[in-house]
């Protein structure tokens, strides 16, 4: 406590002492009284320690901390590690794009090209022709004075001829092979085993089969299904295996000797 303190305390307890002495009321009346005061102060003590605290519970301030240095130094780094790999990302990306991407569209376009060119007929387009009194005047000119007029004008055809090639033929497109899968056999028949693949696209679809048959119809149903062989290929559910499938090849032989669930599965591409 400070000095200013204890003489307000003592001056007030004084006039107090002053008050009840020249007062009618007596030692009990000034304890109750003197009671009730030092109640009233605990009260207002009370509520003065207690108001900033509720303040502070019904309306919290956020403070944001200030950042230590070495935060800071931290922070500083891993944004300048972000900003290299960026950097590095971006001229991956260029690089690839330069020397990969643009290449291939340049010559894929130019396969358009030739290729609608020779289906018009028109592949002198493709050629480099003559230039208006270059080499094709020096050609014209080079013919002997002794020579008809129809002969130059063969020898000047032969000449084009030899110089734009011939439209080349696009070869017909091949027929597609027509899938059709024998009937399923009872299931009461001997030897029927039913099998279902499991599709990347999570259906399931069945069918039976007898176990003399060829392993290539398991191909054809995937093929028929909208996967390809080419691209998909079938495995057993455990242990996890590729199915063997041959021209030759029975299911029996194959492996598949009753009920079967198959997995068909994406071929990994091939590393070159």
């Amino acid at each position: 406590m400070s000095d200013k303190f204890v003489v307000f305390l003592c001056l007030l307890g004084g006039f107090c002492f002053i008050s009840w002495k020249h007062s009618l009321i007596g030692v009990t009346d000034a304890l109750k009284l003197a009671g009730r005061g030092i109640i009233f102060l605990g009260i207002c003590t009370w509520l003065i320690y207690m108001l900033p605290r509720l303040k502070s519970f019904f309306f919290p301030v956020c403070q944001e901390l200030p950042e230590s240095p070495l935060q800071e130094s931290d922070r500083l780094r891993q944004e300048e590690a972000r900003r290299i790999q960026q950097h590095q990302h971006n001229d991956k990306m260029s690089d690839y794009s330069e020397r990969v991407l643009k290449p291939r569209q340049s010559s894929l376009l130019q396969q358009k090209v030739e290729r609608h060119y020779s289906m018009t007929g028109e592949s002198w387009r493709l050629t480099q022709g003559f230039p208006v009194g270059g080499e094709e005047g020096q050609v014209c000119r080079a013919v002997d004075e002794d020579e008809s007029a129809n002969q130059g004008a063969r020898r000047r055809r032969t000449l084009l001829q030899t110089v734009t090639p011939d439209p080349t033929r696009t070869p017909a497109p091949k027929q597609k092979k027509v899938i059709v899968l024998p009937d399923e056999p009872p299931e009461d028949a001997e030897g029927v085993v039913r099998i279902a693949l499991r599709c990347p696209s999570r259906r399931t679809i069945q069918r039976r089969f007898l176990k003399t048959w060829s392993s290539t119809l398991l191909l054809d149903w995937m093929l028929k299904s909208g996967y390809p062989p080419a691209l998909y290929t079938l495995c057993s559910s455990f242990p996890r295996e590729t199915l063997r499938t041959a021209e030759g090849l029975s299911l029996e032989e194959a492996g598949v000797l009753t009920h079967t669930l198959l997995h068909v599965e994406e071929n990994e591409p091939a590393l070159t």
